[in-house]
């Protein structure tokens, strides 16, 4: 029996034992209960262990129970795939191949029998077929015939590699990672936009950078503004309002306005994300009042063709919308607890529903009408600006569980639990995010639709993606929603791969894996490959993980660097220690913890200026010259030569963080904790972007890391 568990659970992809990345590596093994809810989970009915043996039968038997799978994803120069038939058929079959337009394609192909299997009195045949005419990546449908029976399935053809832009192949190109709500300016309203985000472009443009890399855009919850992190949005496929500049939105009129309101969210130390966001939402629907009386305008006429081809998508995203702010007073616990009868967006409750709510359902279409052009605006002033990669988005691993891509293909999730991760150096309880995840089961069945849906919302018009927890693709941590405890399951890592490298190479869009935590062996390796760049962080790059820091030529060159993340403490605040404090005054460090930390943290001290010393990169006019390695102080200097440290990488990509360069000592985001316990996702810059170039700071930052950077 224990042979088959374990058999199982490889064949279904559950580790049965894993070990973590914290700084003493320590093995777990998962109890048998915490795997069985797990295979329960992924949609494979278990009851008891003894049945272990019967369920690998039924796996096993899967694939002789339709002609061709949903999907085959395969490389240019090794095109295969295979076909299930009665034995007596295998002379009488016929397959055709047509591309995304429906044209026939004439290929050649091999044929060979890769096994045989009695079920009941009939023998079956697997064929193994391999087109060996040249066919160009993209997606083509094969269409097999067995009598008066037809099979379809897509046949994903994918490139060796991403797109990559051929300027990186000779130039080392550099940018800034910003968060798109931090930007403040003279005009917005409480929160950085999109006329924010083209307006730096501009900055970039006279400074030298060629990239702006900006937080998940995706679209939140319309009832609940505070809840505000970007990376448990409701939709990964559309984008959040708030970064609307209402006043470029045609109709906008000043008398719309709370003046009194509007100026009280601009002066705010930290985003008030309920004023900012209602004021907002109460002037577009002013606007979209006079907007949708007249539907025979050219602008409600373009509005139209643009939900036409949003589709089901964005209608299912607008009706949830409508639906929460229609129940969210009165049924706590989300669209799980809304009546069964609403809890599936094809029925006929659901039907009735919209037909007696079209405006309001209107009106959240018209929200990301409005905010898809702003961001064409901005992807255009990019373009016009020159930027060499321009923006570089930024693709959730995850979305809140509560939200309208559940509520729409609750199916295609794995259930009752959410994603998370064990504990590594930067996190060393690990992390619960409670994000909703994809079963890998369900995904291919769908011929990875759901998954190739969100990969073009987030490269279209981009010149760069990074996906987050890049390792996701081949396995992710899931935690029980009942537990503390989870483990990894696995997902078609070649078939993951191949799908994000044809989506870059269609959408011209290159790829950046978001890699830092717990690596498996020889996955970096494995991204790099394909084409998919790694992100380097000047914390992680050292030798033997907390050792010396590694010479700026030791870092790896197919990578976007940077000195942190938003997940981390900036330069200042790291330096002095500040981020720990806070950790022991919530209680995510006990006192034994908090001094180790402390004591790690001035280990770290040491080094750093070890290295600085010896890449001679301090500033002439700010030469070293006190150690503050107890964090008594300071450094005068220490800024500059930390981003001409990292700008020195062999990195292809540098990210400057403009709260390492303005001194900021406060965090974006500390994970682990929500807004009742510290303020994430809700910091100001405290420089105006108007401002920026005559920033003494600033501009020291950029005047060294372009000459780093030559």
């Amino acid at each position: 029996m224990q042979n088959s568990w374990d058999e199982l659970l490889q064949k279904i992809g559950i580790a049965k034992t894993f070990s973590d990345a914290a700084q003493n590596h320590k093995t777990y093994t998962v109890d048998d209960e915490t795997l069985k809810q797990m295979i329960n989970c992924l949609g494979f009915p278990l009851k008891d262990i003894a049945d272990s043996e019967q369920l690998l039968q039924k796996i096993a038997n899967k694939r002789w129970q339709s002609a061709l799978e949903a999907i085959y994803v395969v490389r240019t120069q090794h095109k295969v795939f295979d076909v299930v038939l009665k034995s007596a058929e295998v002379e009488q079959f016929s397959f055709s191949v047509t591309d995304g337009n429906n044209k026939n394609i004439v290929v050649q192909y091999t044929q060979s029998v890769a096994e045989t299997k009695q079920i009941g009195h009939s023998e079956y045949t697997r064929l193994q077929l391999e087109i060996i005419s040249d066919l160009a990546p993209q997606y083509y449908n094969i269409k097999v015939q067995i009598g008066q029976k037809t099979y379809n399935a897509i046949l994903a053809v994918t490139p060796d590699k991403c797109y990559e832009p051929e300027i990186l192949h000779s130039q080392k190109l550099w940018g800034f990672a910003v968060q798109l709500y931090s930007l403040k300016s003279a005009r917005n309203w409480g929160v950085g936009d999109f006329t924010d985000l083209q307006n730096f472009a501009a900055v970039c443009q006279r400074v030298g950078a060629d990239v702006i890399g900006v937080n998940p855009l995706n679209v939140l919850f319309h009832d609940y503004p505070e809840n505000a992190s970007p990376y448990s949005s409701i939709s990964r496929l559309f984008l959040n309002p708030i970064y609307i500049d209402v006043e470029k939105v045609t109709g906008y009129k000043k008398e719309y306005v709370d003046t009194k309101i509007l100026e009280a969210v601009r002066n705010t130390t930290d985003i008030d994300y309920t004023a900012v966001y209602n004021l907002k939402i109460a002037v577009l629907k002013k606007i979209f009042a006079e907007f949708a009386a007249d539907k025979t305008s050219r602008e409600y006429k373009k509005f139209a063709a643009y939900c036409a081809k949003a589709g089901i998508d964005l209608e299912n995203l607008a009706t949830y919308q409508a639906l929460y702010s229609a129940l969210h007073d009165k049924v706590y616990g989300g669209w799980r607890a809304w009546p069964k009868e609403l809890q599936n967006p094809c029925s006929a409750a659901v039907g009735e529903f919209k037909k007696a709510h079209q405006p309001e359902i209107l009106f959240f279409k018209f929200l990301q009408y409005v905010a898809d052009i702003q961001l064409q605006n901005v992807y255009q002033k990019i373009e016009k600006c020159g930027l060499t990669v321009g923006l570089y988005r930024d693709l959730p691993v995850g979305l809140c569980k509560d939200s309208a891509e559940l509520w729409s293909g609750n199916d295609l999730f794995i259930k009752d639990c959410g994603a998370g991760a064990p504990p590594d150096v930067f996190f060393p309880k690990g992390q619960k995010w409670c994000l909703g995840a994809f079963n890998p089961y369900r995904l291919k069945e769908t011929g990875y639709q759901p998954f190739i849906k969100i990969l073009r919302a987030a490269m279209q018009g981009a010149g760069a993606l990074r996906i987050d927890h890049v390792m996701s693709l081949m396995r992710l941590y899931i935690i029980p929603d009942k537990s503390d405890d989870g483990t990894y399951i696995y997902y078609n890592f070649e078939d993951m791969l191949g799908i994000v490298t044809l989506e870059s190479y269609l959408n011209k869009c290159m790829v950046v894996g978001e890699s830092i935590g717990n690596v498996p062996d020889g996955f970096i390796e494995k991204i790099h490959e394909r084409g998919i760049y790694s992100l380097s962080v000047l914390w992680a790059e050292r030798w033997n993980g907390c050792g010396d820091f590694k010479a700026p030529y030791d870092f790896p060159q197919s990578a976007y660097c940077s000195v942190g993340t938003h997940d981390m403490a900036p330069l200042k605040m790291r330096w002095f220690g500040y981020d720990i404090e806070i950790m022991y005054q919530l209680k995510m460090l006990d006192e034994a913890e908090r001094q180790d930390q402390y004591r790690g943290r001035e280990d770290e001290r040491r080094r750093l200026l070890g290295a600085l010393d010896w890449a001679g990169v301090w500033p002439q006019d700010k030469p070293r010259q006190s150690d503050c390695i107890y964090g008594e102080g300071y450094p005068d200097g220490i800024m500059e030569a930390v981003e001409a440290y990292a700008a020195s990488s062999a990195s292809a990509v540098y990210l400057a963080q403009l709260e390492d360069i303005f001194g900021v000592e406060v965090l974006q985001n500390l994970p682990g904790t929500d807004r009742d316990k510290h303020p994430n996702w809700r910091r100001k810059l405290p420089i105006k972007i108007e401002n920026y170039e005559q920033n003494e700071d600033f501009a020291r930052a950029v005047k060294i890391i372009n000459e780093k950077r030559s």
